[in-house]
């Protein structure tokens, strides 16, 4: 058994609406984690609590939760007094890219384009939003992932209904024009930025089923764009990534519309790591298996201020 990485945590599970994907993702990173000897064990929060974490004297976690309570910074925080040393951003990135608004606002203030959008409460008059966005329109909760909550708005009359399902996950609620054109996602890998992937859906949008249970979802990986274009993108994706304060390894989602400019959408700080998922697919393709992408993720497990500080 591997004694580099000393005793090894898989947190995944959780309690967020994402549990079972995390499910999913965790046992698959504890399965390669094992393989490749390291002295890896499993731990729920759902079902244990922080001094269980402590007593288990883990030498660093790799975090394998979606959602709130451990992709928002909670978590991370909890192992930042813990003085466990973990996968992924810290507590201030993980908590701003898990929100979408204010990822938008921090976007919008170092110039990284996003798409406009904006705020949905009871009081809001849908209408206008719809003539002052144009439709279609996408409606999401601000804190959640894997497009939990999320509809696309053909109809100026139907966004009252997205608003009440997407509050029922969030009190706050964002209405973004949608970018038509090719939907793309860039896995990071430390300073790496992972070939780029294009995604294709028949459904309306590339939604939870899309993501996790369908068999009609295409990923292409070459994704087409010319090499020099996916070099720029790339690079751009980095920005994005960077200027939440992100570090590790992540993802960042955006559509390039129909004139070939980049939007960006969202930063994913703990991607999902199932049989369906980006990331693995992405490092695939440039050479890297997924055994060895999860102990490279394992590897630049830190503290805040501490190890891999690139872009803080």
């Amino acid at each position: 058994m591997s004694t580099k990485f000393g005793k090894v945590g898989v947190l995944f599970g959780g309690k967020s609406a994402e549990r079972e994907v995390s499910l999913k993702s965790g046992a698959m990173v504890l399965a390669a984690l094992k393989a490749k000897g390291v002295d890896a064990h499993a731990f729920d929060p759902r079902d244990r609590s922080l001094d269980a974490l402590a007593a288990e004297r883990f030498e660093r976690v790799f975090i394998a939760l979606h959602g709130r309570y451990g992709e928002d910074g909670t978590m991370q925080g909890a192992l930042e007094l813990l003085g466990i040393p973990y996968t992924g951003s810290g507590v201030l990135a993980s908590a701003l890219a898990m929100d979408k608004w204010r990822t938008k606002l921090l976007w919008q203030a170092a110039g990284v384009p996003t798409p406009p959008y904006v705020m949905l409460t009871r009081e809001t008059d849908f209408r206008a939003v719809a003539d002052h966005l144009g439709l279609p329109i996408m409606v999401k909760p601000a804190n959640e992932g894997s497009s939990i909550g999320m509809s696309k708005v053909r109809r100026a009359q139907d966004l009252e209904e997205a608003f009440a399902l997407a509050v029922n996950y969030d009190d706050v609620v964002i209405a973004e024009k949608f970018v038509e054109g090719t939907e793309l996602t860039g896995g990071i890998l430390g300073d790496i930025a992972l070939p780029l992937i294009r995604l294709e859906t028949p459904r309306d949008f590339y939604d939870y089923e899309a993501k996790y249970l369908a068999d009609d979802t295409r990923y292409i990986v070459p994704c087409g764009l010319a090499a020099d274009k996916e070099r720029e993108v790339q690079e751009l994706g980095l920005a994005a990534f960077r200027t939440l304060g992100c570090r590790g390894w992540g993802r960042v989602d955006l559509m390039l519309d129909r004139e070939g400019r980049p939007w960006f959408l969202e930063v994913n700080t703990s991607p999902g790591m199932t049989d369906h998922s980006l990331v693995p697919m992405a490092a695939r393709h440039a050479g890297i298996p997924f055994e060895e992408l999860c102990v490279r993720i394992l590897g630049m497990a830190t503290l805040t201020g501490l190890g891999d500080t690139h872009g803080r």
